[in-house]
């Protein structure tokens, strides 16, 4: 595959990781990510919270379904899942999606300089299934219903103004979303074993009332070039979104989506593979697929949430697997960094980095009690190579 040569830049006023550069491109396709020693190195014995984690690293709990948040009022969300943090003057906020059906909605929980919990509250309610999502340049979050007739809902991480529906970006099995500020698009995942890859245009770049929803038009294999086509009906009735595009290319079962530096990768649980797409040539290749990874064993498997550093690795979730989020580096090598002990019939969902690069949080959806009651979000902190 082409090496990524990501640039290493700081977060200036925004939630996401910045990236900036271009892609270094290699004369042809080669093998996808491959087994390798972590940056890291490896994983310690698991702490007082089951988790095994590199030397230097350390984790806490953030909070737990159905129990109040530390030092609020606010009772923390089922089934934990999606999740994104923004900027909040010297802190932050961390943003989690409910993946309930009906009452779903997404919870925040706000952080001071210091890492010190300050607050949490609801941003979204009575809303179904609510899975990932993807932040956005203008600071707010999207989070997106899991159903064949799900909706977007644009919502405001200080909780202060009302949450947002916006049809005009499909009705169908959203998953996550992905801002590209270069391109004003959307990029948005479909989980559907034949899903399709989409993009959002708007009108008006910071207003998703209105745009065109086009798809990825590709041929049948992992690599090649691609274009896009236009979703005549964005309301998927009475035909889905996915049936609309002649030569939209199928994959199965998309799950988490990261934009940085001119390329936008996804993951699709069906097959255990991450994409990679190539906005700046229009071409498309596998970032990692588990059956290319030789000699064996694989090390990421149920790939799912999907989030980048500032240096350019990217960190996927497993949901069941051996409940590890694992590394890919720019260097192609992937590896373990960390893992959820105890936890088996749970998901690692959320991963997200804190304004400065130095907090990951994540959650089990369903902790040690393998139900939806059960979920717990954490943070590790660390010498993240930023």
């Amino acid at each position: 595959m082409e090496r990524r040569s990501l640039l290493r830049a700081a977060v200036i006023g925004t939630s996401a990781a910045v990236f900036g550069g271009t892609l270094s491109h290699g004369a042809a396709y080669a093998a996808p990510a491959q087994l390798g020693t972590s940056p890291y190195g490896p994983l310690g014995a698991a702490d007082a919270n089951g988790i095994q984690l590199p030397s230097g690293f350390t984790s806490r709990v953030i909070a737990r379904s159905r129990q109040t948040v530390s030092g609020t009022s606010y009772t923390w969300h089922d089934a934990p899942d999606g999740g994104a943090c923004f900027a909040d003057g010297s802190g932050w906020i961390y943003v989690s999606n409910s993946e309930i059906s009906s009452t779903g909605g997404a919870g925040a929980v706000k952080f001071n300089s210091s890492g010190s919990i300050t607050g949490a509250y609801r941003i979204l309610s009575n809303t179904n299934r609510n899975c990932a999502g993807g932040a956005t340049p203008w600071n707010t979050w999207l989070s997106c219903e899991e159903v064949s007739t799900g909706f977007v809902y644009e919502t405001d991480p200080w909780g202060v103004n009302a949450a947002t529906q916006r049809p005009a970006m499909g009705r169908f099995n959203h998953e996550a979303a992905a801002a590209d500020p270069v391109r004003n698009v959307i990029y948005l995942t479909e989980d559907a074993s034949d899903g399709v890859f989409y993009r959002f245009i708007p009108t008006t770049w910071g207003d998703l009332s209105s745009g065109t929803l086009q798809a990825l038009v590709a041929g049948t294999g992992t690599s090649g070039s691609f274009t896009w086509g236009t979703v005549s009906d964005p309301d998927g009735s009475p035909t889905a979104t996915r049936n609309q595009v002649s030569g939209a290319k199928r994959f199965n079962g998309g799950e988490g989506c990261h934009y940085a530096n001119n390329t936008v990768w996804f993951t699709t649980k069906g097959d255990n593979r991450v994409w990679q797409i190539n906005l700046s040539n229009s071409t498309y290749e596998l970032a990692y697929d588990d059956t290319l990874v030789n000699p064996g064993p694989a090390p990421l498997t149920g790939v799912d949430n999907v989030t980048g550093s500032t240096f350019g690795d990217l960190y996927v979730a497993e949901d069941g697997g051996n409940m590890e989020i694992c590394i890919i580096t720019p260097d192609d090598i992937v590896a373990p960094f960390l893992r959820i002990n105890g936890q088996s019939s749970s998901e690692i969902t959320g991963p997200a980095f804190s304004p400065s690069g130095t907090r990951l949080y994540f959650s089990s959806q369903r902790g040690t009690s393998g139900s939806s009651s059960g979920g717990i979000t954490y943070e590790v902190t660390g010498p993240f190579r930023t």
